[in-house]
């Protein structure tokens, strides 16, 4: 389509990838590029003139917010911890999982008044849970497996992700508290949604659609 202004839209590499192209192929957005990709992270359809970039999930937001990719699509989890200036339009509804407070089984994690130290991947969010039920705590960022941390005596709890519970459960930890949900979402550039209106508007009523449909599918099939 000539007289489409390119809008360019960051993927985040793996599952939420998978979903989104799962997601946009359903919507009549040819993605087979990306599904032979190699190494390449930039990849384009001719059709509705899209260019799909693949990017680490911190990383997705920055490109955004700096207007040099005009869409993106992003775990809910990744936009609670960033504080950054964007549009989040619509919930893709896959990649679904769960903020929780979780640490070793049969603690009385929230009795005493002693300080709590917490451990995260996900400082911001932590701080802003603790604050909110006015619980003074000591957030340690950690980067790699944070369910490491009570069992060695670093922390008396985590503030992770949690999807099915297994790796908590065989570590001896537990949930304590869930937090909020998390999905995939897909977010725009404030600018782009000015300049680029028209066909930003057209991805997003195509993707919303396909959203749309598989809640009623899901629904019938419930």
């Amino acid at each position: 389509m000539k007289n489409k202004k390119t809008v360019r839209i960051a993927l985040t590499k793996g599952r939420i990838e998978e979903g989104a192209i799962d997601i946009f192929e359903s919507a009549g957005i040819d993605c087979s590029q990306l599904k032979n990709k190699g190494r390449k992270l930039i990849f384009h359809d001719e059709h509705y003139n899209i260019d799909f970039v693949l990017v680490k999930a911190p990383d997705v937001l920055t490109y955004v917010e700096h207007g040099v990719v005009d869409m993106g699509i992003v775990g809910k989890d990744t936009l609670l911890e960033q504080n950054k200036n964007f549009y989040e339009v619509l919930d893709l509804k896959f990649g679904c999982c769960r903020f929780a407070v979780a640490g070793p089984k049969n603690s009385n994690f929230y009795e005493g008044y002693n300080r709590k130290k917490i451990a995260t991947k996900y400082p911001n969010v932590a701080r802003e849970y603790f604050r909110k039920i006015g619980q003074d705590v000591e957030i340690i960022k950690i980067e790699g497996s944070v369910e490491l941390t009570p069992i060695l005596g670093l922390s008396d709890a985590i503030v992770d992700i949690v999807e099915t519970g297994s790796t908590l459960k065989e570590n001896g930890l537990e949930v304590y508290e869930d937090i909020c949900s998390i999905s995939a979402r897909m977010v725009v550039n404030m600018a782009s949604m000015k300049m680029k209106k028209d066909e930003i508007e057209e991805i997003i009523g195509k993707v919303h659609r396909e959203v749309s449909l598989r809640d009623v599918l899901l629904a019938s099939n419930a």
